[in-house]
């Protein structure tokens, strides 16, 4: 397990579900720009206090997310951690959720949940039961429905200005891609990308989407196989962590985009991608379609405008990229002191209001 960073949280409840037994984290990382969102995880944790770790993590990049993507939101996120080995039932797993609203009310909307891996927009319903601070019901019942479409299509607005950073073109025609991962999202990207030539080599821990692979020409590697396959671009698209010393230092691809949150296993290795001359693309500028649609479809946007926000990601890529360079620091350094730029803005405005 990586290292738990610097506590910087505002609040943090832990607690064993009434219903269900489990152990439920909510962080409230910042809501300096506004009320925190961010979604929940439901994933299985060797320990519960690894899954309370991942809580602190994720609800630190959410605050950097939607600080970069020019929401008045800020960060959160919410975890039940699975005991290893453990089976839970449908009756079980619904008192988590019903639990996971319980805990998300005692912050008075200071933070709103969504779907994340391994839950869904279905799940969100139950969570509705508890608490109103709940976004990404189905379109159904009035919410912004699912979120992965627009992940995606902000993922795929961030490969030109990578491939323009790597290689100096942004023609994604004839270029390799090893894609990691094609789930909701990651599924849907490889879909974009064969549709405009690139060469993919793809996996996923879930033998059946060999058939999504042979459906759209992409070759099938083994999941073991992902980080040691040359190409021209890695797209992590599973979960994060993946990105360690060691992996770096033996990575075959000249770029880095991709959808998975905190790729990198610690901070550091942003410094040591560059020094290898590897292009990143900072995760949490990269896959803010997801919250950028949720915020537009609560505030009353039509998708025409929010599909704009989206392609958007890829000039605020473009313009990390550009003061990266001027700044002589890694694409990770300058995304976040634009990301902090604003959030320290917002609190100046707050501590003179007060």
């Amino acid at each position: 397990m990586s290292a738990i960073p610097e506590f910087s949280h505002e609040r943090v409840l832990t607690s064993q579900g009434a219903r269900s037994g489990l152990v439920i984290t909510v962080a409230l990382h910042s809501s300096a720009l506004g009320p925190a969102l961010g979604g929940c995880r439901m994933w299985t944790y060797p320990t519960w206090a690894e899954g309370q770790a991942d809580a602190l993590r994720l609800s630190a990049a959410m605050t950097l997310k939607n600080a970069a993507a020019g929401l008045d939101a800020g960060g959160g996120k919410s975890v039940i951690a699975l005991p290893a080995g453990e089976r839970v039932d449908s009756e079980r797993r619904r008192a988590a959720l019903l639990d996971l609203g319980d805990l998300v009310e005692t912050l008075d909307g200071r933070y709103r949940t969504a779907e994340d891996v391994g839950t869904t927009e279905h799940d969100m319903v139950v969570v509705r039961e508890r608490t109103e601070h709940v976004v990404g019901l189905p379109a159904a019942k009035g919410g912004a429905g699912e979120p992965a479409g627009a992940t995606a299509l902000g993922v795929y607005s961030s490969v030109a200005p990578t491939l323009e950073a790597a290689f100096g073109s942004a023609s994604i025609e004839d270029r390799s891609f090893v894609i990691s991962g094609l789930g909701q999202v990651g599924g849907r990207l490889a879909r974009m990308l064969a549709g405009h030539g690139a060469r993919l080599l793809v996996t996923d821990i879930d033998d059946r989407k060999q058939a999504l692979a042979r459906e759209i020409g992409a070759e099938w590697i083994a999941p073991e196989h992902a980080l040691t396959t040359a190409a021209d671009v890695l797209v992590p698209a599973g979960l994060g962590g993946i990105l360690t010393d060691a992996t770096i230092d033996a990575l075959p691809v000249r770029a880095v985009v991709g959808p998975a949150n905190n790729p990198l296993a610690e901070h550091s290795g942003a410094e040591r991608l560059q020094q290898r001359g590897i292009v990143y693309a900072p995760d949490f500028v990269v896959n803010a379609g997801g919250v950028i649609h949720l915020e537009g479809i609560a505030g009353g946007l039509e998708w025409p405008a929010i599909a704009e926000r989206l392609t958007g990601i890829g000039d605020t890529l473009r313009e990390v990229f550009t003061s990266a360079r001027e700044r002589g620091t890694t694409p990770l350094a300058a995304a976040e002191a634009i990301a902090n730029a604003r959030i320290d803005a917002a609190r100046a405005r707050q501590s003179v209001a007060a």
